[in-house]
């Protein structure tokens, strides 16, 4: 039987993240394995997702996350670079711009507040004030707006987790391409991990990166996960007129959008009775002429005219107690750590997580 001190299960972001920092980290001189059961990443999470961060949170802990990341992302091609090789994620800082109407304004305000108090470089703005800066935005029907100035945007995520990915290589760690199956358990220590092929690797710890097949490990060590996968969905489309320094914005209605290349991608998340646990990648094309085309047409006058292209589907491991990540060692398995459940956010906390898991 083969061993291994650490046993990572998924080699997307996050895990790929924690193999990075656990390597670098100067008390740890262990051996590390990575089990990724997609070796080209087709259909993981992080190269579907809209690869952005954002540091516009309620909470100080996601706001601090991200803050790390955004730190992190600037400093990636000193920090990641591989035989003088430095990798380029062509992070974008053009900012988050979360709009409100009448109901939606006191909560703006009070998540400000608390982003202002954790340093955030962010702004709100009156309707009067965000359609001078942005006058291809319809205002009429808006209260206010919350404007992030800096440190937020989008990037590459199939580049940031590569980095990571070539960085932990480079640092020693093991990446095999191969389904964990089952954590096996003696007591309150997993002893090994169970591979599909019904091969065994044993170990002295285990992280649970799996993303939305994570309760299905935890599962097989008895323990009840609350993680589920959702189905979201991503539509390009192109404008006959631009939306100069557009950011990425999030309506009143849920409806997003923000720049791609030469156009744009939109998207909403579906209303909580709608949406069920799923595991396909199949896409309801007519989710754009009804709800998406209609919402974007509303904000931006331009938009009537957009015309949609090919859409994409991938799925958030969503922590169905409260939206928020679920980090660190479970209370029944003394060996067994978690990073599950990040409802979208998984790219953008990955290199605070990746750190927190190391240490």
């Amino acid at each position: 039987m083969e061993r291994y001190d650490v046993v990572i299960v998924g080699g997307a972001a996050v895990g790929s993240a924690a193999a990075y920092f656990l390597s670098a980290h100067a008390g740890f001189t262990g051996s590390v394995l990575v089990l990724e059961p997609d070796p080209t990443y087709t259909w993981c999470a992080t190269t579907r997702s809209l690869a952005s961060v954002r540091h516009q949170f309620s909470t100080p802990g996601n706001i601090r996350m991200s803050q790390f990341a955004t730190a992190f992302i600037r400093g990636i091609g000193e920090t990641l670079a591989v035989d003088g090789q430095a990798p380029e994620v062509g992070f974008r800082e053009a900012g988050y711009l979360f709009l409100a109407g009448a109901d939606g304004l006191a909560t703006l305000r009070s998540n400000h507040a608390v982003q202002r108090d954790c340093g955030v470089d962010v702004a709100l703005l009156a309707p009067d004030a965000l359609a001078l800066r942005f006058p291809w935005l319809r205002v009429d029907d808006l209260a206010g707006a919350s404007l992030g100035l800096s440190g937020e945007g989008w990037l590459d995520a199939h580049s940031l987790m590569q980095a990571f990915r070539r960085k932990a290589q480079a640092q020693g760690v093991v990446y095999r391409a191969a389904r964990a199956a089952a954590l096996l358990r003696s007591g309150h220590t997993v002893t090994a991990v169970q591979l599909e092929d019904g091969a065994t690797v044993s170990c002295a710890a285990v992280i649970n990166a799996a993303g939305t097949g994570a309760a299905a490990l935890a599962r097989s060590a008895g323990i009840a996960l609350p993680v589920q996968a959702r189905k979201r969905c991503v539509f390009p489309f192109h404008s006959p007129e631009p939306a100069p320094r557009c950011p990425l914005v999030i309506d009143s209605n849920g409806v997003y959008f923000r720049p791609e290349g030469t156009g744009f991608l939109c998207g909403v998340a579906p209303p909580e009775e709608q949406d069920p646990e799923c595991f396909d990648f199949e896409v309801p094309h007519e989710l754009f002429d009804t709800v998406l085309w209609p919402a974007l047409a509303h904000r931006v006058p331009c938009f009537e005219a957009a015309r949609v292209g090919k859409p994409w589907a991938g799925h958030y491991d969503v922590n169905t107690l409260d939206h928020n990540l679920i980090l660190g060692a479970h209370p029944a398995l003394d060996n067994l750590l978690f990073a599950n459940g990040f409802s979208g956010h998984g790219l953008q906390q990955s290199p605070a997580v990746g750190r927190a898991l190391a240490e």
